[in-house]
């Protein structure tokens, strides 16, 4: 899939302003680091998978998220969707190109927060040393 945000900013040659409402790369920035966006994008980073695989990838994920999550991803240009024409269809889901440049830095963010996490203890701490209680979403 030739397209997406990255593109369409080369095309153009401007530059966008994440910070104004109306910047197209700030849908972008949203969809990847929603509540679903960025662990689909790392489920995603070694291999394809079919969406029951995704789903059984990411606990407590709905099929309603996951679909919205890889409807909006796919639009972006992050995530390609390929359907195989069989009874019943089989449905694929892998990185772009685009998607591989942006999953990878989330991957290394993802690796050091677990790192720091191993190393320190898994309690969350307040700036003073207290620790934080938690909400569960």
């Amino acid at each position: 899939m030739v397209g997406g945000v990255q593109f369409r900013e080369a095309e153009s040659g401007k530059r966008y302003d994440v910070f104004h409402t109306d910047c197209a790369a700030r849908d972008v920035v949203d969809h990847v680091t929603s509540r679903w966006g960025i662990w689909v994008l790392i489920s995603l980073r070694s291999n394809d998978l079919r969406f029951y695989e995704l789903r059984e990838s990411i606990q407590g994920i709905s099929e309603k998220m996951l679909a919205q999550t890889l409807r909006a991803l796919v639009q972006d240009g992050l995530v390609r969707r390929e359907v195989e024409p069989t009874t019943p269809p089989q449905v694929t889901y892998g990185l772009t190109e685009f998607g591989r440049d942006i999953g990878e830095p989330l991957k290394e963010l993802f690796d050091r927060i677990t790192g720091r996490l191993s190393t320190h203890g898994a309690t969350a701490r307040d700036g003073d040393g207290q620790p934080r209680r938690t909400s569960s979403r």
